[in-house]
């Protein structure tokens, strides 16, 4: 790899090392011969899927069959049922409002998107500048729904989507407002605060 690199034995070792450490390679095997042994390395299953390109083209054609044989509301209530279901997959946000705001726009950071809380006249907006799922938001825009519902689950408060789908890229917005989600997983959390 060195040499193939035109680097030092060194800087590949600290490169794997480093990259070991996070998670996106593991040795794979062990190789004896001539001198040091030396170790092959694989990608690690949960890394794998982040090289693959099929996602976005599959997931694009798989919207715009369910698009084509379902009414919009079947369709907008299949993509909030996923959002919950998903949200049912993770821990539920604690803290104050804020703060379990500032953990679902963590959750939309870790999905690729770019998004912050703020505040303008009492009113609390998680506001993105890029959106995870821009992709599929341009092929239907009712995807936001899924997100809408898993955000509104994760945080136990009703969420409204409002996002920017006009111009060169889609932004995500999500205001606050309403009671807790229609299983209000943070609901009795909430009213102990």
């Amino acid at each position: 790899m060195a040499r193939a690199l035109g680097v030092t034995d060194n800087a590949v070792r600290a490169q794997l090392s480093s990259m070991e450490r996070d998670g996106l390679v593991r040795q794979h095997g062990l190789r004896r011969g001539a001198g040091k042994p030396s170790y092959s390395y694989a990608l690690t299953p949960d890394f794998e899927p982040a090289l693959s390109r099929a996602y976005i083209p599959f997931l694009v054609r798989l919207l715009s069959q369910l698009a084509g044989r379902m009414s919009e509301e079947q369709l907008t209530a299949l993509l909030r049922e996923l959002g919950r279901q998903w949200a049912g997959e993770l821990p539920p946000a604690g803290g104050n409002e804020r703060s379990r705001l500032v953990a679902a726009s963590a959750l939309l950071n870790e999905l690729g998107g770019i998004t912050e809380v703020e505040e303008r006249d009492g009113q609390l907006t998680i506001r993105g500048q890029s959106c995870p799922l821009a992709v599929l938001v341009q092929e239907n825009p009712r995807t936001c729904v899924a997100i809408e519902a898993l955000l509104s689950e994760l945080v136990g408060m009703r969420i409204r989507e409002c996002c920017e789908r006009s111009g060169e890229r889609a932004r995500c917005c999500f205001e606050v407002g309403g009671a807790a989600g229609r299983r209000g997983r943070g609901a009795a959390k909430n009213k102990q605060e």
